[in-house]
């Protein structure tokens, strides 16, 4: 099959698009999917630079790899990521196998992939793998991955939109399901003209919320048609264009210099919740503005039971849309994630691999 090999963290030469990839055989409990399209996403990046080492201090910018990056701990997880890996944390296609114990009723469903999967984690609190990360991803033709993992979707929306959902909409839906946000609090979402923020717009609104979100200027008219109710403009001083303690939830994507005004908006007993550090991962915190406000500081990796399960019933309930900017080949990979690092539109980047060739 075709594929994007990644055989080591570092730039662009370590992505090798090979059309000689073996097909993955489904394992017990494993469906084979054949991907018709698969979004680009920060991790992609940064786990290609290796930017999720702890060596790695500054923001997530650096498409063509990060020096001091310690393979060591490149990953997710912490640990040496296993080489050659397919990555693509974003995947819709149809099953076209399954392994032993999966219902044959399976073949031919339309499928979207769940990211961060139990499945295959084991028994710790937390524990989760990642597609495209610990596991081989939707970067090629072919992908096997759980059964448990992969949801059947009905719905009019086109492959390359379903693609755009699984890691982005996740994360953001899991942000919002972890701080508890609900019907009139009003919530503060930064980087909310990415796949996550903008993602987080939609999702925080459909709960009733009062979203302000934090963008360029340049993208204030799209992140408002999300639904968002403010904008803030990114370069802003947050505290004196919201005041202190106007804020009941924080969702933050971005981290960097500007994270200690985050707290100071944030009413006393507010929450905190943070899914990223696009900005910079290294902050700078007043203990005393955390237990004087009171306040509830939250990261969020490990999705919980029916997370994700949500995001496909508000697909098919009409309730969300998608929003993708611009599709690209498999091939033309490394100017896809060029074009996802500038960061001058609003919603996501869409690989399409080429059609698999029938048996």
């Amino acid at each position: 099959m075709t594929a994007v090999l990644l055989t080591h963290h570092g730039g662009f030469d370590a992505l090798d698009y090979r059309d000689d990839v073996p097909v993955p055989r489904p394992a017990a409990g494993q469906v084979l999917i054949e991907v018709a399209a698969a979004g680009i996403n920060n991790t992609d990046i940064n786990t290609r630079v290796g930017w999720y080492s702890k060596t790695v201090r500054d923001a997530t910018t650096d498409t063509d790899g990060v020096p001091e990056a310690d393979a060591d701990d490149g990953g997710w997880s912490g640990t040496p990521l296993d080489f050659p890996r397919i990555q693509g944390a974003d995947v819709c296609g149809r099953v076209v196998q399954v392994g032993q114990g999966v219902s044959g009723e399976r073949l031919g469903e339309r499928v979207i992939v769940a990211t961060m999967q139990r499945a295959g984690a084991g028994d710790l609190a937390f524990a989760t793998v990642t597609l495209g990360s610990e596991m081989d991803g939707g970067f090629a033709q072919y992908v096997a991955t759980e059964s448990s993992e992969t949801h059947a979707i009905e719905c009019d929306w086109t492959d390359v939109e379903l693609a755009s959902i699984p890691c982005a909409s996740s994360t953001a839906e899991n942000m919002l399901h972890r701080a508890g946000v609900g019907p009139g609090e009003r919530v503060l979402i930064t980087g909310a003209s990415g796949g996550v923020g903008s993602a987080a717009v939609q999702l925080a609104t459909r709960r009733g919320a009062h979203v302000i979100a934090v963008a360029g200027l340049a993208k204030h008219a799209g992140v408002l048609s999300l639904g968002a109710a403010e904008v803030a403009d990114r370069d802003a001083d947050i505290e004196r264009t919201l005041g202190a303690g106007t804020i009941d939830v924080v969702v933050d994507l971005v981290g960097g210099v500007q994270w200690p005004r985050l707290l100071d908006v944030l009413r006393r007993g507010g929450r905190y919740i943070t899914s990223g550090a696009i900005a910079g991962p290294i902050v700078e915190l007043d203990l005393r503005t955390l237990y004087l406000k009171d306040l509830t500081l939250l990261g969020a990796t490990y999705q919980e039971p029916g997370v994700f399960e949500s995001l496909v019933g508000y697909i098919e309930r009409g309730e969300i849309r998608p929003l993708v900017h611009a599709t690209y080949p498999l091939s033309e990979i490394e100017q896809a994630q060029r074009d996802f690092a500038a960061k001058d539109f609003v919603g996501k980047l869409v690989l399409v691999p080429p059609a698999a060739l029938p048996d």
